[in-house]
């Protein structure tokens, strides 16, 4: 279930506040070969399955920018603005990727709210997202997304 904030005054106090977590996604083989399509990213490690068994992870791994890119699904199941008529997502202050993500993996997103300050139209919230690897001990990924909700 989102957090939701019922308009821009709500969003400006929100800094420090933990969103929670999404559910669990489970990262099959076919994503991870739609999104070698859609980018042109055909590494082996990525979408030769046999290959990648004798591999250094002993199995294909998602896309570093393909669980980055997930962040995107994420957000709106941690926050929601009733009130914004748009919501932009401007880009990343910082991107970390610490552990790769294995095919048949579950991952899913936390975030916490790390600034909001008022920008022409709206307010502009850096969150911090990481995404969790199932029995894993650090997150696959860790990005300061920048979002603009527009009013």
């Amino acid at each position: 279930m989102p957090r939701e904030f019922s308009n821009a005054d709500a969003l400006l106090a929100a800094v420090g506040v933990a969103l929670g977590e999404t559910d669990w996604l489970e990262i099959h083989q076919d994503r991870i070969d739609r999104f070698a399509e859609a980018t042109g990213d055909r590494q082996w490690i990525h979408v030769d399955v046999e290959r990648a068994k004798q591999g250094p992870f002993g199995t294909p791994i998602a896309h570093g920018y393909l669980t980055l890119s997930l962040v995107t699904q994420f957000l709106p199941e941690l926050v929601r603005v009733p009130s914004a008529k748009m919501t932009i997502h401007c880009g990343c202050k910082r991107v970390r990727f610490s552990t790769p993500v294995p095919v048949g993996t579950r991952i899913r997103g936390s975030a916490e709210v790390l600034e909001a300050e008022p920008v022409p139209g709206g307010v502009q919230l850096v969150t911090r997202v990481s995404v969790e690897v199932e029995n894993g001990s650090k997150p696959a990924c860790v990005a300061d997304t920048v979002s603009r909700f527009l009013f």
